[in-house]
Order: structure tokens, then sequence, then C-alpha cells
């Protein structure tokens, strides 16, 4: 009988390695890079040790990938004059962390496998284990995705705001063939990491130029996060009761008027939503939530890049290859 110990890596390596979906496989790297699961969990495991945001930090890394110009790792490219304008300087991107991280899984890989595992896989793999690893769903991860040789910085006008009005997020999420279903499934990730205060203090007192807080958000949990944020800098859990664990409470929240960000309660708060009655269905049934999440994940880690667009297997995700090593889509 295998180890306890051993359970979450045969889990991951089973369902990595079974039939595959239409394009995208989890059977893709099967042969290429059969310790794939293991290499990417064991780092994932270890930045979890130390940094208890480590797994909220890289599923937000493929989430700002996936909207902007599909899944294709540009989110990781840094700046290099005249040619790569990265999407890390666009301000829905301010602040995002991970890549540290992100670097040691690739490193990894890279030494047992080289050349073979794309930044954009790692970003869908590290998201899944993420989530397993915080007490959420394991599903399989299509693989298969290549990195691509650009950066779109104004395309990062696609990702929602935290002030975003639900008519703002439904119209971001169609844009990418997401429905109500998906929105409110994928902010479900927010029921763990945390927000800097000055992406929600605007509710506390002076909301949309009304005089008046926002009244969604709960008094008294306003005055909690009040007290919470000493600068605009600092912190915030999304969870204040199970920060870092991944569970149903995001939307419990929701219903208690406490969700941290305006884009949050929307959700819930606004009239006549139709995407009220989906979060009162996952905070009344969490297997609900996370059966919907794994397909709502799949669903938005198969958004392709456009078409023409050249790619590649980075050899370090934040660069893109010398030209005579990229291969040409």
């Amino acid at each position: 009988m295998a180890s306890p110990k051993l359970a979450p890596f045969l889990v991951v390596a089973a369902l990595m390695l079974r039939a595959s979906h239409a394009h995208l496989s989890p059977f893709f790297h099967a042969k290429t890079c059969p310790q794939l699961p293991f290499l990417v969990l064991n780092v994932v495991a270890q930045a979890l040790q130390t940094d208890d945001r480590a797994a909220a930090k890289l599923i937000r890394l493929h989430f700002h990938d996936c909207f902007v110009n599909g899944c294709d790792g540009s989110v990781l490219l840094e700046d290099v004059p005249g040619v790569i304008d990265s999407e890390l300087n666009g301000p829905p991107n301010g602040g995002i962390q991970g890549l540290d991280i992100v670097d040691n899984i690739k490193s990894a890989v890279e030494s047992a496998c080289p050349g073979v595992v794309s930044c954009a896989d790692i970003l869908a793999i590290s998201s899944q284990i993420s989530v397993f690893l915080s007490g959420g769903p394991i599903w399989e991860v299509p693989l298969g995705r290549k990195d691509s040789r650009i950066a779109n910085r104004t395309g990062t006008s696609n990702l929602p705001g935290p002030s975003e009005t639900l008519v703002g997020l439904k119209r971001k999420f169609a844009a990418q063939g997401l429905d109500s279903t998906d929105l409110v499934a994928l902010s479900g990730a927010h029921t763990f990491g945390r927000a800097r205060c000055f992406f929600f203090t605007g509710r506390f007192d002076n909301f949309n130029n009304t005089g008046r807080p926002d009244p969604t958000l709960n008094p008294v949990y306003r005055e909690q996060l009040r007290r919470l944020c000493t600068t605009q800098q600092t912190r915030v859990n999304f969870d204040p009761i199970t920060p870092t664990r991944f569970d149903r409470a995001y939307y419990t929240n929701l219903i208690n008027l406490k969700g941290l960000l305006q884009s949050d309660q929307e959700l819930f708060s606004t009239p006549r939503a139709d995407t009220t009655a989906i979060v009162n269905d996952f905070a009344a049934n969490e297997l609900a939530f996370f059966t919907q999440f794994v397909k709502s994940m799949i669903k938005m880690g198969n958004l392709k890049p456009p078409p023409g667009i050249r790619s590649e297997i980075r050899q370090n995700c934040r660069r893109v290859n010398p030209v005579k090593a990229y291969d040409i889509m």
C-alpha cells in the first residue's frame, strides 16, 4: 500500500496520465516528461511551507495569463525595450507575485525534461496543484500549450478590475466565451489569497461619490477592515475565516455582505442578477462549487492565442528564446 505522504503525488500523476481531451491532453507529456506532476507538486508544496499565499499567487498568474491573448505564458514575459512591452506593467497586474515560484518549477522541470514543457502548461498544472494542496478539488489538466514570443500590455484591460460592476464583469467574461456560472465559479478562487487595501478602501466612506459607505459592505466587517488597513499597501485576507483553505466560504461571505472587493460583492448584491442564485447554490453545496470550478478552470485553460502568433517552449519563462531556437506554431 502506498505511503500516505505519497497519496497526493499518486492522485495527481494518475489524473494527468489518463485519456485525452480534444486538442490539449492530460496525456501530452506522459512520454516526454512522465515525472512532471511530481516535479511541480514538490516545488509548490515547498513554496507553501514558507508562503501561505503561494497557491493564490499561482492561480492568479494562470487567470491573468489566459484572459490576455489566451493561455500562452505571456504574462510572465519581462520588458525588453523595443521588443517586449510586458503585461506585468499593465495596471491590472500591478503587485502580481509568484514569478519566483514559477522560476523554481521551470528549473526543476528543465533539469529533468529539457525543452518539452511550456511555461503556460506550468501555470495550468501549478494552479491545479495549488487548489488541491489547499483542500480543493483535483482534476485532469489538459496540456500541450506553447509559449508566445510576444506580450500584449494593452490587452490587460481585458482583466476584471476590483471595482468592476456586474455588467462589466459579465462583458469581460463573455468576451472569453465564459458565462455567468463560470464567472461565479472562477471568482471562488478568492476563497484564498489577499488583496491590497487600496483596492477596497473606497468602499468605506465615500462610495461612488455618495458621501456614504458602500451599503453592500457589512458595517462591522467594514470597521474590521479599516483597522487592518494601516497603509494602502497592506494586504488583507479575502476570507477572514479560512484564509488559506480552498472552500465554499467565499460564497457564505458574500451572503453575509463580507465580499472584500466590490467586484466580489456584485455577484450577490446586484438586484435581480442571475448570479445571486448561483452564489446561494455554491454557499449551500461545496461539492457543486468544486464540480463547477473544475469545469470552468478547464474551459478557461482552453483559451487559445490568436492565430498566427509565433510560439515556442521557453527555456526561461521571463524571456523568449534566442531567435534561432524558436519554434513557429
